[in-house]
C-alpha cells in the first residue's frame, strides 16, 4: 500500500506501548495476572509485546484464533468460551496430543457441553483444562443457577481428558458506564463467580485453582471483590482485559479505571466534500469504522458526527475545514477497529511512519 493511501488505521506507536506498560504495572500492584484478550487486535507485534511486558498467557475468543496464537508461538491460551462443535473439538485433541508444553482452556456451563468436550479428549495425552463459566441473567453463556456449578466441576473432574481449572465470569456484559445501578449489576456478577469458585475449589485440579474475569471496563471491581475469597494467596487470579492496549477516545476514555492510559488508535482520511455550510464529509464509512459503541470524533479540529454511510461520515458543526484537508478521527472501541482493516501504519512519536502491521483474524 502506498504511504499516502487514505483512510488508513494508525497506531500511535509510543501510547500503545505505554499502555501496555501501565496496564502490567496496574495489575504486579494487585496481585493479579494479565491475559490479555487479543481478539481486540489479533496482531503479532502488539501481542509480542504484551507477553514481553509479562502477561501470563492470551485469552482468544475462537478456536480459529487460538490456531492463530498458537502459529505465533504462544503456549498458554485461555478460550474464553464453550466449545462445543465436533471439529472444533477435535482440532483442539489434535493440538493437545502433538504439543506437549501447550496450556489450552476454555469454558464449560452444561452437562452436555463437558460431555461434548470429554468424548473429543478421549485418549489425549495432556488434557484440556476448563473452567467453569458463570453468567448473568439476559446475558450471553454461563450459568445461571449458582447450584448448577458443584455438579458441573464434579463431572469435569470426573472426566478423563479434561481437567478442572477454576471458574470464570465476564462482568462486560453490562453497558460501559459507571452509574450506581450498573455497577451494583458488575458487583453482584462478581460476587456470584467468587461463590461459584468457593463452591468448587475444592474439586479443581490445577496447582493453583483458576479465578478468571475482568474486560477493560470494570477490572477494578472485579479486584474489590478479590476481598471476600478465602485463601486469596493460593488461587490465581486472571484478568482478561483487551481493549486497554490501544485504549480509545470514547467508550474507554469514559470508564476505563485505569490511570494514565492514552488513545493509541485513529483513522486518518481526507475530507471528501463540503456540500453545506457547517456541513463535511470525509471518506470513511461503516467499513472503515466502528460504530458500535460511540461513533468517531474529529481530532484537532470541531464537527458533530451525525451520518454514517458505507464509506463516507458526515460531520456537521464544522469549522476550518475544507475539501482536500487531510483529518484524523478518534475511534471508540478498539475491538470493532482491527479486523476492518488489512494493514494498519505505526506511527512514532513525531507522526512518521515506522513500518506496517498486518492483523491476523483468519
Amino acid at each position: 500500500m502506498a504511504e499516502d493511501t487514505l483512510p488508513e488505521l494508525r497506531v500511535d506507536l509510543p501510547a500503545l506501548e505505554h499502555n501496555i506498560a501501565v496496564m502490567a504495572q496496574w495489575c504486579a500492584q494487585r496481585g493479579v495476572e494479565l491475559c490479555p484478550h487479543i481478539k481486540t487486535t489479533m496482531t503479532r507485534p502488539i501481542v509480542q509485546r504484551q507477553l514481553a511486558a509479562g502477561a501470563w498467557g492470551v485469552t482468544v475468543a475462537t478456536v480459529r484464533q487460538a490456531g492463530v496464537a498458537l502459529d505465533w508461538g504462544l503456549r498458554r491460551i485461555l478460550i474464553a468460551n464453550q466449545v462445543v462443535h465436533p471439529g472444533d473439538l477435535e482440532t483442539i485433541a489434535q493440538w493437545l496430543n502433538a504439543i506437549g508444553d501447550l496450556e489450552l482452556y476454555c469454558l464449560v456451563d452444561s452437562v452436555a457441553g463437558v460431555r461434548a468436550a470429554g468424548s473429543a479428549m478421549v485418549g489425549v495425552q495432556n488434557p484440556l483444562r476448563v473452567l467453569v463459566d458463570v453468567g448473568t441473567a439476559n446475558g450471553r453463556t454461563g450459568i445461571r443457577e449458582l447450584a448448577l456449578g458443584l455438579p458441573i466441576a464434579e463431572l469435569c473432574a470426573a472426566t478423563p481428558g479434561l481437567l478442572l481449572a477454576g471458574a470464570a465470569g465476564y462482568e462486560g456484559i453490562r453497558p460501559n458506564r459507571r452509574d450506581t445501578e450498573t455497577i451494583e449489576l458488575v458487583r453482584a456478577h462478581c460476587r456470584a463467580t467468587v461463590a461459584v469458585f468457593e463452591q468448587i475449589r475444592a474439586q479443581t485440579q490445577t496447582e493453583r485453582p483458576i479465578f478468571s474475569m475482568g474486560g477493560s471496563a470494570f477490572p477494578d471491581l472485579v479486584v474489590d471483590v478479590l476481598a471476600g475469597l478465602s485463601d486469596r494467596d493460593q488461587a490465581l487470579v486472571v484478568l482478561r482485559s483487551g481493549c486497554y492496549v490501544t485504549h480509545d477516545h470514547g467508550t474507554y476514555a469514559n470508564v476505563s479505571p485505569v490511570a494514565g492510559l492514552r488513545p493509541a488508535l485513529s483513522v486518518r482520511t481526507v475530507v471528501l466534500s463540503a456540500p453545506e455550510p457547517g456541513t463535511v464529509v470525509v471518506g470513511a464509512g461503516k467499513r472503515e469504522l466502528p460504530y458500535d459503541a460511540g461513533v468517531p470524533v474529529l481530532l484537532g479540529a470541531r464537527g458533530v458526527a451525525t451520518r454514517l454511510f458505507d464509506h463516507h461520515l458526515v460531520f456537521t458543526e464544522a469549522a476550518g475545514l475544507e475539501v482536500g484537508d487531510v483529518v484524523d478521527l478518534g475511534i471508540s472501541h478498539p475491538c470493532s477497529a482491527f479486523d476492518r482493516w488489512a494493514e494498519i501504519a505505526v506511527v512514532d512519536a513525531a507522526g512518521r511512519t515506522s513500518e506496517r502491521w498486518r492483523p491476523q483474524f483468519r
